[in-house]
């Protein structure tokens, strides 16, 4: 069982627990500790920075509740398979899959240009009838499919190529445009699959989605993409930051 080293600094006016939290967290985030290694208990890790064990309880339990650790009778805790985990920026899933240093891969299922769709259109402030490029593709991460995601692209960028979403980022190929994802509106949920999304997702019976519908503007207001995505639940995350005003 690998030892992470850990500093608290306790004239910091950062929660005894958040230091902690953070520290573990970067520690699995960058492979220092991987998928299915053992994880210290939580007496063991007290007594070694002398803290209590309300504090790395606490820890602990915001490492569960984000899926980066797992607890399991008989077993103990250990460190979860890889999950990808979004925070509260603004950057594609293919992003955030090479920034964990993984390998993700595209199959594209539709690319449908002068596709119309009344709900999408309106989510890009654009007339029900607006022919929009509607893109469905299917991003796995080491071979494990992970998401399935629908995309519809305003006229002014309908000279994307099946290639560029193929072999890359979406947002990439929209700044190669000049266009800037810079603000986004997302809404973040829960459902069961259909029978398509299940199959293509490798789910089981009962196993639920995550989903995120987005509507992405650069920065002069203008929008840029509508998106409408489902995660399978044991390999995604949305990991959002929020402050007091």
């Amino acid at each position: 069982m690998q030892q992470i080293p850990v500093v608290i600094d306790r004239a910091s006016p950062v929660p005894l627990y958040h230091q902690l939290y953070e520290q573990l967290t970067a520690a699995i985030e960058s492979g220092q500790l991987k998928p299915g290694d053992a994880f210290e208990n939580e007496l063991a890790l007290a007594d070694r920075l002398d803290l209590s064990r309300p504090t790395v309880r606490r820890a602990i339990a915001e490492l569960v509740s984000r899926g980066l650790l797992v607890r399991r009778r008989g077993v103990g805790t250990t460190v979860a398979s890889q999950v990808i985990h979004r925070r509260d920026e603004l950057t594609s899933l293919y992003d955030d899959m090479e920034r964990r240093g993984q390998k993700p891969t595209t199959e594209v299922l539709a690319f449908v240009p002068d596709s119309v769709d009344a709900t999408a259109a309106e989510a890009l402030g654009l007339p029900a009838d607006t022919p929009l490029l509607f893109i469905e593709r299917l991003r796995r991460a080491g071979g494990v499919p992970t998401a399935l995601m629908h995309n519809w692209i305003p006229p002014r960028f309908a000279d994307l190529t099946h290639d560029e979403v193929r072999s890359g980022s979406l947002y990439a190929a929209l700044r190669t445009r000049g266009a800037r994802p810079a603000v986004a509106h997302q809404t973040i949920g829960a459902r069961r699959p259909t029978a398509k999304e299940r199959k293509l997702l490798g789910l089981a019976n009962g196993d639920p989605l995550l989903t995120m519908s987005r509507r992405a503007y650069d920065g002069d207001g203008a929008a840029v993409e509508y998106g409408d995505h489902c995660y399978r639940h044991d390999q995604y995350a949305f990991d959002v930051t929020v402050h007091e005003h």
